[in-house]
């Protein structure tokens, strides 16, 4: 697990955390059954609080990504490929519907939005 994280983003901690390690899960970089460190250790180690930590797992496991078995920790779920790619597709569809309308507020069109993303990419 490579975490970076930055105290000057806009996005909270615990969001990074989320997305950096949801990211690393369906590009099949943590494998199926990967074990997660313990929440005090990742706190630890990331110089963040237990808190943010918490949160983080507790998103990953709400999304599916990861499942807690009692006394033993925390684990990346097991997928087939089909099913990551349909995960993988869902939260890249929520996160466009936001990032859409945001766009759209300001009148542009889906052909201006396409090129502006073509710039972009």
């Amino acid at each position: 697990m490579n975490v970076a994280i930055s105290n000057t983003s806009e996005k909270p901690i615990y969001q990074q955390l989320f997305e950096q390690i949801s990211a690393q899960i369906l590009k099949g970089e943590l494998e199926n059954g990967y074990i997660l460190p313990p929440i005090r250790q990742a706190a630890h180690e990331l110089r963040v609080s237990v808190i943010t930590v918490k949160k983080a797992w507790e998103e990953l496991e709400r999304r599916g990504l990861i499942h807690t078995v009692t006394g033993k920790g925390c684990f990346v779920a097991e997928f087939s490929p089909d099913e990551m790619q349909r995960i993988r597709n869902k939260m890249v569809m929520e996160q466009l519907v936001n990032e859409v309308s945001y766009y759209k507020s300001f009148g542009l069109s889906l052909d201006e939005m396409i090129e502006l993303l073509k710039k972009v990419y």
